[in-house]
């Protein structure tokens, strides 16, 4: 299980607490969502594994069969190619299907941490900012500022030396 499929697994559980009939609905689509991304996936490996037959069936022909395209009979070549040929053809289909069912799963995931937080806000309240957190900021301002001086520095030494070297 990858990482994606782990917080979208925790984003489902927390859902659970809820009984919403939205929260429900939600998660039934990231179920049927997930249900079709994996159909889709696996049609995309079956259409790869036809290409790479179909390009073993000609690239046999090519380099061990003699006189190749006039000793077999052409409905053979036909066929083989066919097959090749519309295998890629659906393999790149089902990638882009693939890849809309991912942006569609994306999209329920965040409608699902909208409404989690919605969850957790009117059970426990607002959340409090931890003081970490406010370190980090300090932390940055402080780099941020050394990087803007540091900026003009080289910024007013390259002034110098282009009037150096004009001059």
């Amino acid at each position: 299980m990858n990482e994606h499929q782990k917080h979208t697994e925790f984003l489902r559980e927390c859902l659970l607490y809820a009984d919403n009939s939205q929260h429900q609905q939600l998660d039934k689509g990231i179920i049927q969502i997930q249900r079709d991304a994996r159909c889709v996936w696996r049609m995309v490996w079956l259409m790869a594994m036809l290409t790479a037959l179909a390009g073993v069936g000609l690239g046999y022909g090519v380099i061990l069969v003699d006189n190749f395209p006039y000793s077999t009979q052409p409905f053979i070549i036909n066929l083989i190619c066919t097959l090749g040929v519309g295998s890629l053809i659906c393999l790149v289909f089902l990638v882009g299907l693939g890849i809309v069912y991912r942006l569609r799963l994306d999209q329920r995931r965040e409608e699902c941490r909208q409404l989690v937080t919605r969850l957790l806000e009117s059970r426990l309240g607002k959340p409090v900012t931890p003081p970490s957190k406010t370190m980090r900021a300090a932390h940055f301002d402080e780099q941020h500022g050394r990087t803007s001086r540091l900026a003009n520095e080289v910024g007013n030494s390259s002034a110098r030396i282009e009037s150096a070297v004009q001059g």
